[in-house]
């Protein structure tokens, strides 16, 4: 290693002029360096003298400079712009559909169509509604590649039909597009069997039969009516028998007044006869323990039949305070899930229904909301149904019950 050698950075420019008149004559440099540049030459096999490359490249720029060339056009440049504008008409449709939803029967709600949804926002034309696009779907229920006119058609029987979903505000990612593709799937591949359609119209039937049994019969008493709003029995129905299927033990639901009557009656299990007896002033003192309360306060239990089993369900007592019921169900529910030693709270689950004017106007709903991932309130999560029916009890114009879309 200490042997003296030329090659260091001081003869840089003698072994570069010497290689390269190897490169053009290897006959015209001595013998030794002859032989050192061709044990160089496998590792550089066809080396051309780098002396005329160098030259050529200065002779060019000493050229001057002329336009250069336009590139080739580019084919796939507009249809690439075009299934951008797609994937982002998609994206908006999801997040914003249900500002289209019909979810007013009555036609009091006057719904302006916001502009993100139409096709000229994105830069699309009638003249593209039959080229297929890329879809990005991540399920079966919508396929990988669409017409844009079939697009438009499915996103409108998704999101603008008389059930709307807004989830985009979900910070959690996963659940975010689990809502999303749970909705997408639900409406375009769920059916109703016969026997369920059966079991609706069943239930639809003994909600409005009891209801307007006791507006015959009971002309001017209190009973808060149900109707308007009778799809809560059958979807409460439904609520308790996907609990049972998902192993739910308890169901502890918290209600205001309006369709209480109902839910003790076709839900529960509370005899007729007696809620008759109320009615008339004839209270079984020992059947009631004691309680002289009115009947729409009262609450009730029963173990409903599933097909995976029994689901105890209460019904908490409930005070003229209406939503001050919801902190007491959630209460409930945290004490119950102890006792079982229910740590995530896959077993026993709170629901709590509102009416829509007391959902927006109460604090108590709200405090409760944001107590909701708190530890020593935690329960695993709510199911909150709220019934709509337009009227905020001291008024029913729109406009003047709330400050939010919903």
């Amino acid at each position: 290693m200490l042997e003296p050698t030329p090659l260091y950075g001081g003869n840089a420019d003698f072994l570069d002029a010497l290689y390269e008149q190897y490169l053009r004559d290897p006959a015209s440099v001595e013998e030794r360096w002859r032989t050192y540049f061709e044990r160089l030459a496998p590792q550089a096999p066809g080396e051309q003298p780098h002396g005329p490359v160098q030259a050529g490249i200065a002779a060019r720029a000493r050229q001057p400079r002329t336009a250069a060339a336009p590139p080739p056009p580019h084919t796939g440049g507009a249809a690439s712009s075009k299934q951008a504008a797609v994937s982002r008409l998609i994206q908006i449709w999801t997040n914003r559909g249900h500002l289209v939803a019909q979810l007013d029967p009555l036609g009091l709600m006057q719904r302006p169509r916001p502009r993100v949804l139409d096709l000229a926002y994105f830069g699309l034309a009638t003249a593209d509604l039959d080229t297929e696009f890329f879809t990005g779907s991540r399920t079966d229920a919508v396929p990988k590649h669409m017409k844009l006119r079939e697009i438009l058609a499915q996103l409108e029987l998704i999101y603008a039909g008389p059930i709307g979903a807004e989830f985009a505000h979900v910070s959690d990612s996963e659940e975010r597009l689990w809502l999303q593709d749970q909705f997408q799937s639900g409406r375009l591949q769920h059916r109703f069997s016969v026997q369920e359609r059966r079991n609706i119209l069943w239930q639809l039937t003994a909600a409005e039969g009891l209801e307007r049994y006791l507006h015959t019969k009971y002309v001017g008493q209190k009973r808060f009516s149900l109707e308007g709003g009778d799809a809560l029995m059958p979807l409460l129905d439904d609520l308790i028998q996907q609990s049972g299927a998902a192993a739910i033990e308890e169901v502890v639901i918290g209600m205001a007044h309006r369709g209480r009557l109902n839910v003790l009656v076709n839900l529960l299990g509370k005899s007729p006869s007696v809620l008759f007896s109320e009615f008339e002033g004839k209270y079984d003192l020992s059947h009631l323990k004691g309680s002289g309360d009115v009947k729409y306060h009262k609450g009730f239990s029963a173990d409903l039949r599933t097909a995976s089993g029994n689901v105890h369900t209460a019904l908490a007592f409930n005070p003229s305070h209406l939503e001050v019921v919801d902190p007491v169900v959630e209460g409930s529910v945290r004490a119950r899930q102890e006792r079982r030693g229910d740590e995530f709270g896959d077993r026993v689950l709170p629901l709590l229904v509102h009416g829509d004017a007391s959902f927006a106007g109460q604090g108590v709903v709200m405090e409760t909301l944001q107590l909701s991932q708190a530890r020593g309130y935690y329960t695993g999560g709510t199911v909150h149904v709220i019934i709509n029916n337009q009227v905020g009890f001291t008024t029913s114009e729109p406009r003047d019950a709330r400050s939010t879309i919903y």
